[in-house]
């Protein structure tokens, strides 16, 4: 996993994937509030890109529905490229059969929208306990 690479600015870096604006605010503020580093991509075109250029993540939360590529079909294009970062699916939808085809799209997990304190707190301690 990318911990190791990060552990000299002692910041989990973080992609924040999603085209909605405000949620990219919402995130981006709760994220930095927790102390993460975080990068905004617009859709799963972008968050390829950076990937693509060399740029990598411990936690890249991919939102399911958005232009260009949408979150499953990022999330495979990642797996694909090798991305080990932990990837969260996060989603307005509620109904398990499409949180359980995002899943198998290669994610580590499935938030309903918005991310709260104790969702990414959680995730934030498992990182920790795991390195």
């Amino acid at each position: 996993m990318g911990l190791g690479k990060h552990s000299s600015s002692s910041k989990i870096s973080a992609l924040v994937v999603d085209d909605d604006t405000i949620i990219q605010r919402i995130h981006r503020a709760l994220l930095t509030k927790l102390g993460l580093e975080v990068n905004i991509a617009k859709n799963g075109q972008e968050a390829l890109d950076l990937h693509q250029s060399g740029r990598s993540f411990d936690l890249i939360f991919m939102d399911m529905e958005m232009p260009i590529i949408d979150g499953p079909q990022a999330t495979k294009e990642l797996r694909a490229m090798g991305v080990q970062s932990i990837i969260i699916g996060v989603t307005s939808r509620d109904l398990d059969s499409e949180k359980q085809a995002f899943m198998e799209a290669g994610l580590n997990d499935c938030y309903t929208k918005p991310l709260t304190a104790s969702k990414v707190g959680s995730l934030l301690q498992e990182l920790k306990e795991k390195n």
